[in-house]
């Protein structure tokens, strides 16, 4: 190629880049995403606290500036609202310790009244033969080798025994109750709410061994009486007797609670 034409083509020249435009791209690149440490943040956190007290200080202040100018009318009647509200808030709180108060009242009064209804309830169980019951009495037991000893006699065991105040009773297995019978079995033997029972006959009795040993000993009492029929009765006072034989609560048929 000659000299002449290549003075006749054009030159492509490298423009350069203005300094300003890369020096704003590196800033960008710098600036974003932010970096900011962790002292940077406490510092934003201080300033954060202390422009809300600054704030907190002048509306303070505005408003002991309102109250400094404010007319001695408005002030009284400032005052007046104040102490009624004060009055009112001290109405409301009496009324909520007194509601409060009646409230505690009746919860003890139902629970009192529920332990109490418990506690008849249980009694009751007691006496009804529902409930087991446990305490210090004596265990007496009736041997009876010769077959002698008839339903009377463990009757009459019985009777004595109420009477000497025993509380809960029960004769072998069954639970001795109000309606509680005994009969002569065929065959021999007793049987007791006609259930069979077989000797020896072990009454297990909850009451105060002090009164219940006496009165089964009194002269012609019942050990004498058994003795007499070639029966042996031995006394065992404990301080803790279980009457654990329960009977099955019966519906009367007839009888009906009486009005008052």
């Amino acid at each position: 190629m000659s000299e002449s034409e290549s003075a006749s083509e054009p030159q492509l020249e490298a423009r350069p880049v203005p300094a300003a435009v890369g020096g704003r791209n590196r800033l960008r690149a710098a600036m974003w995403p932010p970096r900011v440490s962790r002292g940077q943040l406490v510092v934003a956190l201080l300033l954060f606290s202390l422009g809300l007290a600054l704030a907190i200080q002048v509306r303070s202040t505005n408003d002991h500036d309102q109250l400094r100018g404010a007319r001695q009318e408005d002030l009284v009647r400032i005052l007046d609202e104040l102490d009624s509200r004060q009055q009112r808030l001290q109405q409301e709180k009496a009324q909520l310790e007194q509601s409060m108060a009646q409230l505690e009242n009746s919860s003890n009064q139902a629970k009192e009244a529920q332990e109490q209804t418990r506690k008849k309830s249980t009694e009751l169980g007691v006496l009804a033969g529902t409930v087991k019951a446990t305490g210090p009495g004596i265990v007496l037991t009736v041997d009876d080798p010769q077959g002698q000893v008839k339903a009377d006699m463990l009757l009459d065991t019985l009777q004595e025994l109420r009477a000497a105040g025993a509380e809960a009773i029960q004769i072998n297995d069954v639970r001795v109750v109000v309606n509680t019978f005994f009969t002569d079995a065929q065959g021999g033997g007793v049987q007791i709410d006609g259930k069979k029972v077989s000797q020896p006959y072990r009454f297990t009795v909850v009451g105060n061994p002090q009164d219940l040993t006496p009165a089964l000993n009194i002269p012609g009492g019942v050990v004498r009486t058994l003795e007499s029929h070639q029966a042996r009765a031995t006394i065992a006072e404990q301080q803790k007797i279980v009457v654990d034989a329960l009977t099955e609560l019966r519906t009367p048929q007839y009888a009906k609670p009486a009005a008052k």
